[in-house]
Formats: structure tokens, C-alpha cells, sequence
């Protein structure tokens, strides 16, 4: 039996596996998961979608105006 992740909305405590920063993208692997910044989620791209089993990447909360609720929170 094949056990799905549900999808849950990073928050401000997600910190990215690599320097820590705001996770803005998840990674979901066969064993496991891994958060990545933007930064780094855009730097290492190529190599993780040939790995993972789903990618969430919410990075483009970065270009929201300050105080704007994301579409799912109105």
C-alpha cells in the first residue's frame, strides 16, 4: 500500500533543510520529505524533480503585497 502526504501550507516555522531560511517549497521524497528556501529550491530543481514524488513550491508568496491573504485564506 502506497501512503500519500497530505498537502499542508508551510508556515514561518518551516526552515529550510539546507541554510535554515523560510521554507517556501517541500519536496516529497519515497522515504521522506525535505524543505527548501526558494533560493535553494531554485538552485537544485533539476536534480529533485528527478527524485521526488511531488514538489509543493508556495515561493510565489514572495511576490505578494505585505498583509495580502493567500487565495485559500479569503
Amino acid at each position: 500500500m502506497n501512503t500519500v502526504l497530505a498537502q499542508t501550507p508551510l508556515t514561518n516555522a518551516d526552515r529550510c533543510d539546507r541554510c535554515g531560511a523560510q521554507a517556501y517549497a517541500r519536496v516529497v521524497l519515497a522515504d521522506g520529505e525535505l524543505l527548501f528556501c526558494a533560493h535553494h529550491m531554485r538552485k537544485h530543481r533539476n536534480q529533485l524533480e528527478a527524485l521526488a514524488v511531488r514538489i509543493d513550491d508556495e515561493s510565489e508568496r514572495l511576490s505578494q503585497a505585505p498583509g495580502a491573504a493567500a487565495p485559500d485564506e479569503r
